[in-house]
């Protein structure tokens, strides 16, 4: 009796496995020990694009042209070892030639005495969470620019279509808040990426020198002057100029720009007829150039000429929630250039960074992980390893006050992107954030932030403070 039982449902195993095989959405096939394929299932076909009869019989490297039959197959791993492989990734193939991303699992196949006859491996389709990967990297990065704050996300939406026109763009910014970095984006994301980018800053020479080095000169133009020498503009051509620090150039050397901005054409010094400019022109300045127009110390019409498209970036204290992204890049890549592995932020240090001003924005952010990384061996950088600038609060305030202030102080910026995000939605801004609506309206008494005078619904939020309820229905 008991052999008929087992005779009865040795039989019926394999169907049942064939069964259970073609209705998984996983892709799974297995081997021989010659790692030639004797089984393919459904999910295996649509994945690769190959059917089943001409997968069979064949080596499974050919069939799947895997980056892990370059380097180590992952099947025959476990063929080798007896153990499983669990979550490898990788990519193969498929018939049409495309790289699909996959995560592949391996086991062994044993016959009834145990002994290993084959291996299995099941593999999924990963291209919908890769896409999505990229989807969620591209929100914070742009070019070679990151920032998951929504008032940098909104400068990342026009960016690309400022990039595509030929328009003149300034940029504004206070120092240090990465103004070349956008230029840079811009003429990478342009039509002339393949052209040159040339950045001259103007506030480092003066004007005698930076005539001659925007517009170069000719062989004889003055003494010493032996060859002929190609200024920026020239250099520019076909791709884009950036004009750092505008603001410092003086008046007469403005009237020059102007007319090479206005007729597309520049004068050499000791030329006897204009050259023509094919460079893109992007202006930065970390001055008020309204106001010194205000003031005479700056051509009015020059102004309006590089004031085309605007793009002002904030400065870091109005965007602290990018201060730990911007943190692990800057540890990553002095961990590259120097040869080290820096293992990241301690919370005490990171803390102290985001209750800073940061008046040099980026760049003195940039400037503090570097020092860090000369008194830092291989643990994180901590407390003692950050400049005076940043500690010297703590002996006074002590190390609570300071860690309850940094807090406090990304507590505020978190709440006021997701109320920005949600258009004032206060109670989608506490879903985003992952509190209840009256702990939001108790940390926004606490902060000291002010409710928005709308809710981000179709009425206004009911007057009377943070704590606006929903309008009631008339009385009867």
């Amino acid at each position: 009796m008991t052999s008929r039982r087992k005779r009865r449902t040795t039989g019926v195993a394999p169907a049942l496995t064939e069964a259970i095989l073609e209705s998984i959405s996983d892709g799974v096939f297995t081997v021989d020990m010659d790692r030639r394929i004797t089984s393919f299932n459904r999910a295996a076909e649509q994945i690769t694009g190959i059917p089943r009869e001409e997968a069979l019989g064949q080596r499974c490297s050919e069939v799947f042209r895997s980056s892990m039959c370059e380097r180590e197959c992952a099947l025959g791993r476990t063929l080798k070892t007896g153990k499983p492989i669990i979550g490898r990734a990788g990519f193969i193939v498929d018939a049409e030639g495309r790289r699909i991303p996959i995560s592949v699992s391996t086991a062994v196949l044993r016959d009834a005495r145990g002994r290993i006859t084959g291996g299995a491996e099941t593999f999924r389709d990963m291209s919908e969470i890769e896409t999505l990967r990229h989807e969620l990297a591209g929100r914070v990065r742009l070019g070679d620019l990151s920032s998951r704050s929504p008032v940098m996300q909104r400068i990342f939406d026009i960016l690309p279509a400022i990039a595509a026109s030929a328009s003149t763009v300034l940029i504004a910014g206070e120092t240090g808040t990465g103004k070349e970095l956008v230029a840079r984006t811009i003429h990478s994301l342009s039509p002339r990426r393949d052209g040159p980018f040339v950045a001259v800053n103007c506030g480092a020479l003066p004007d005698t020198l930076l005539e001659s080095e925007l517009f170069g000169y000719k062989a004889g133009a003055f003494t010493g002057a032996a060859a002929d020498k190609p200024g920026r503009f020239a250099l520019a051509a076909g791709g884009t100029l950036l004009l750092d620090e505008i603001g410092d150039v003086k008046p007469p050397l403005q009237v020059k720009l102007l007319r090479a901005l206005q007729e597309r054409t520049f004068e050499p010094l000791g030329a006897t007829s204009p050259e023509p400019c094919g460079a893109r022109i992007i202006a930065a300045t970390n001055r008020d150039l309204a106001a010194e127009v205000r003031a005479g110390a700056f051509r009015e019409d020059l102004y309006y000429r590089i004031n085309v498209v605007r793009v002002e970036l904030p400065p870091l204290r109005g965007r602290k929630e990018d201060i730990p992204l911007l943190v692990e890049q800057f540890v990553a890549r002095f961990n590259r250039l120097q040869g080290k592995s820096v293992a990241g932020v301690a919370a005490e240090a990171l803390a102290l960074m985001m209750g800073h001003d940061w008046p040099g924005n980026v760049r003195e952010l940039e400037n503090v992980i570097e020092r860090a990384f000369v008194l830092c061996g291989d643990g994180p950088i901590a407390l003692e390893h950050l400049p005076e600038e940043l500690t010297g609060r703590t002996a006074e305030a002590g190390p609570a006050g300071d860690m309850r202030a940094a807090r406090a102080s990304l507590d505020a910026h978190a709440i006021r992107a997701a109320l920005a995000r949600h258009d004032g939605n206060r109670l989608a801004a506490a879903r985003a954030l992952g509190i209840h609506k009256s702990t939001l309206f108790r940390k926004l008494r606490a902060l000291d932030i002010e409710a928005p005078r709308r809710d981000g619904r179709s009425r206004p939020a009911a007057e009377g403070g943070s704590r606006a309820r929903p309008a009631r229905g008339r009385r009867g």
